[in-house]
């Protein structure tokens, strides 16, 4: 197989930036004095292969830095991260010097608020790390009349399995229902 007289061309460049920029492939032969199909085939091949590679390296280039990017933000959210640990340790740390000395010093009432903001620091640390969840509305079915129609019905059902309803009363019983 022969080699792409353009490809090997001394002015490859400019022909490939002729057909780049809209030259018909008859003009690009006849000015750098090549074979029309020659210049086709070069358009249809190479040119196009060698385009497709460029863009593929562009895009890598940009999927490259996106991700940069990405790794950047992420570095910078966990240095926040860090600096919003750092300053609880901190504040921990004050507060614990507080009580102690609230403590030395007999003061209950300075010994409890120190008490209760460090209550409120270990929730916070708990909240923000994801150990603790805020607490929705909570509801008590063994207070609910319909749990107390429930049990009797159960209890009802079992009467002709005296045992089976000792089991199942004992369990309930146990279980505080």
């Amino acid at each position: 197989m022969r080699p792409c007289t353009v490809c090997t061309h001394e002015k490859r460049q400019e022909i490939d930036k002729a057909l780049v920029t809209g030259t018909s492939h008859r003009n690009v032969a006849e000015q750098f004095r090549l074979s029309p199909s020659a210049v086709y085939r070069h358009k249809r091949g190479h040119l196009a292969a060698r385009l497709k590679r460029a863009f593929d390296a562009k895009e890598t280039r940009k999927a490259v830095e996106l991700v940069q990017h990405r790794a950047e933000e992420q570095v910078k959210e966990i240095g926040q991260a860090l600096d919003v640990v750092q300053q609880l340790r901190a504040i921990n740390s004050a507060t614990l010097q507080v009580l102690q000395k609230a403590r030395e010093s007999e003061k209950h009432t300075l010994s409890l608020q120190a008490v209760d903001r460090i209550h409120r620091q270990i929730e916070l640390q708990a909240k923000l790390l994801g150990e603790l969840q805020e607490a929705g509305p909570q509801v008590n079915v063994l207070v609910a009349p319909e749990w107390h129609e429930i049990r009797v019905h159960v209890l009802q059902a079992l009467a002709p399995f005296p045992e089976a309803r000792e089991a199942v009363a004992e369990v309930l019983t146990d279980a505080g229902a």
